[in-house]
């Protein structure tokens, strides 16, 4: 049977190792949620640049004015 010291440290790495694993999900979480941002984003850019070779975006010197110029 192991001592009291040694009962003590198997303890305080079962809590280290458990906080560990709390962070790791949690940074996985954090990790997935970028990913999807990044998805949406890449996205995103492909659509604008699609819009832009179309021709759907016309340089700012040939937009028209708004009304009230």
């Amino acid at each position: 049977m192991p001592d009291k010291e040694t009962e003590e440290r198997l303890i305080n790495i079962e809590i280290a190792l458990a906080n560990q694993e709390r962070i790791i999900e949690d940074l996985n979480q954090v990790i997935i949620s970028q990913g999807k941002q990044l998805d949406l984003l890449q996205k995103q850019t492909e659509m604008l640049l699609e819009r832009i070779e179309s021709g759907d975006v016309k340089p700012l010197s040939e937009e028209t004015p708004p009304p009230h110029y």
